[in-house]
Parts: C-alpha cells; structure tokens; sequence
C-alpha cells in the first residue's frame, strides 16, 4: 500500500488531481474520526477534514516521501483541530438569558447541589425501612443501637444512661448491628 500511495503522491505532486482523490477516498474516514474526537461536533470534524485536505494538497510539494504520509496528513489535522480549539469562543454566557424563557439564564440549567425529589424519596423510604426494622429488633439491642447510632452518643454516655457496664453497652451495639445487618441482607 505504501508503494502505491507514493505512486499516488508522485502523480500529485505533477499536477494529477485524480490521484489526490484516491489519497483522499483512503484517508477520508480516518481523518474524519481523527477531527471529531478532538473537536466533539460532526460539522466542524467534518471542516476540519476537508480543510487538511486541502492545506495537504497545497503544500504537497513540502512533503518529505521518506516519511509515512499519514502521519504528515494527521499532523495538519491536528494542529488545525488544535487551532479552531484555541480561536473559539464560548457559545453562550451563563449570565445570558435563555431563549423562550422568562427572564432565565443558563445559571438555572446548572445541575443543584440538592438530590431530586425521587432520590430524596428513596432516601425516606430506605430510611423509614430501617428504622422498622430497627423496631423490630429485641429491646435490649434496639435502645443501643438507636442510643449510638441515631442519638450520636458515646459509649460511656450509653453506659451511664442505662447503668450498665461498658463491656455489656459494647457487646449489645455488636450483637445488635449483627441483627439489623441480618435483617437488612436482602437490600
């Protein structure tokens, strides 16, 4: 292929249009894929190729044969892509209003910091689920773990709260989290 493509060049290089657009048919979709994943639009992607092509055509006469012309072609592909990068300006202003709304700005379409209300559904529900469960658990479990875990109180807190030994608060939170994790496996 790469006999046949600086036979091509060759022909190019004295004027054979016909050649250059088997160089094009050939580098075409690359070129394209190239321009697109650095640039993200179909269009511009699509200019971008077009216009490598011809700065390549062109400058023709500047290309070393010793050297892979692909690589040649994709090197002013990318520095075009490279350069419309650079030149373009932003297409919007987040302070700018929205067309079709009233007095909206893109400042509005900024994803919040709040979840959805779905999401703040689940999360009641999940939440609401587990302290049904957590009702369900034997009296001496259920008191520390709502104690520890829903009160935020310290070990020694509970200790003293249910005057009971501080070994005796730790291993009922352990035996208690290992009833509600049982119970809650199936999440």
């Amino acid at each position: 292929m790469d006999l046949l493509l600086k036979r091509k060049i060759k022909k190019v290089k004295k004027g054979d249009q016909d050649a250059f657009a088997d160089i094009v048919e050939y580098h075409k979709d690359k070129l394209f894929h190239l321009c697109y994943r650095m640039l993200g639009n179909r269009e511009e992607a699509q200019d971008a190729a077009q216009e490598a092509f011809i700065r390549a055509y062109v400058n023709i006469h500047s290309y070393d044969t010793s050297k892979k012309f692909s690589t040649w072609l994709y090197r002013i592909a990318t520095n075009l892509c490279i350069d419309r990068i650079r030149k373009k300006k932003p297409d919007y202003y987040l302070d700018a209003e929205v067309a079709g709304t009233d007095g909206l700005n893109m400042y509005s379409q900024i994803a919040a910091d709040q979840a959805l209300p779905e999401e703040e559904l689940e999360q009641v529900e999940l939440q609401e689920f587990i302290q049904s469960e957590i009702l369900k658990l034997p009296e001496k479990y259920r008191t520390v773990i709502v104690l520890k875990y829903i009160d935020e109180l310290s070990l020694k807190e509970i200790s003293d709260i249910l005057d009971l030994p501080l070994g005796t608060v730790k291993t009922r939170i352990h035996r208690g989290c290992e009833a509600l994790r049982n119970r809650l496996r199936h999440l």
